[in-house]
């Protein structure tokens, strides 16, 4: 990157987060963290504690932003028969309301800046039916809808993209792969015969806030192994 830039995470606590903050800080910029939770922030350049990413909890930030990530989300697979509406409602909270209460928040601060950029996280779960998935893939669907309608309505100003992972080795995934078993059926199953790990997401999302990304927005960039497009016999 060419010159100092500031950076807004929602959700700082992810291990995908803490990834990519080091690495922007190692190029010399800015990032300011926010989360619900208290655990690993020396590495951010600013943190802020709230209590939830609904409207009215998010802190006052007076910096020009020159890129916004909202990384917050669920796992949380159940078969249909057996999710509650208070799941759904759960889920479409966290992962898409959240994203609007921060992009909304920090609007100005975006238009602020001269190329400012809006990263979201989907899931490779919206553009393949997995079994299990339907609070999630509903929320992330939404995520992606959200993604498409934005980057038309901020252009040329502000571009907006999403990222969508497959099975990533976080604390977020870590119980369908915690052993050997598991770690080995789900490699399995992904045609590049391995899972992500959070580099890989970092760098991605690193990618859509740079420079070197310019001319894309409104696109959903998949990171997953092939997951959502290949079937490997």
């Amino acid at each position: 990157m060419s010159s100092s830039q500031t950076y807004l995470f929602c959700g700082a606590s992810s291990k995908i987060a803490e990834t990519l903050a080091a690495q922007l800080i190692q190029e010399g910029n800015k990032v300011i963290g926010i989360s619900t939770k208290e655990q690993n922030f020396e590495n951010y350049s600013e943190f802020h504690k709230i209590n939830s990413y609904q409207a009215g909890q998010l802190p006052q930030i007076s910096d020009s932003i020159n890129g916004i990530v909202y990384f917050p989300g669920t796992i949380n697979l159940k078969p249909f028969a057996r999710i509650t509406e208070n799941d759904f409602l759960n889920d479409y909270q966290i992962n898409t309301l959240g994203a609007v209460n921060c992009i909304q928040k920090y609007l100005p601060n975006l238009k602020d800046s001269e190329g400012a950029s809006i990263v979201l996280i989907s899931t490779v779960a919206v553009s393949i039916g997995m079994p299990f998935h339907s609070s999630i893939a509903m929320a992330k669907g939404a995520i992606e809808g959200l993604t498409r309608a934005l980057a038309a309505e901020f252009a040329p100003a502000i571009r907006v993209n999403a990222v969508a992972p497959s099975l990533t080795n976080t604390p977020l995934g870590e119980r369908f792969i915690n052993t050997p078993e598991k770690l080995e059926a789900s490699e399995k199953r992904n045609p590049l015969k391995k899972i992500g790990q959070a580099k890989d997401i970092a760098n991605a999302i690193q990618f859509l806030l740079s420079d070197k990304s310019t001319w894309v927005t409104g696109q959903i960039l998949h990171v997953d192994g092939g997951m959502n497009s290949l079937k490997i016999l």
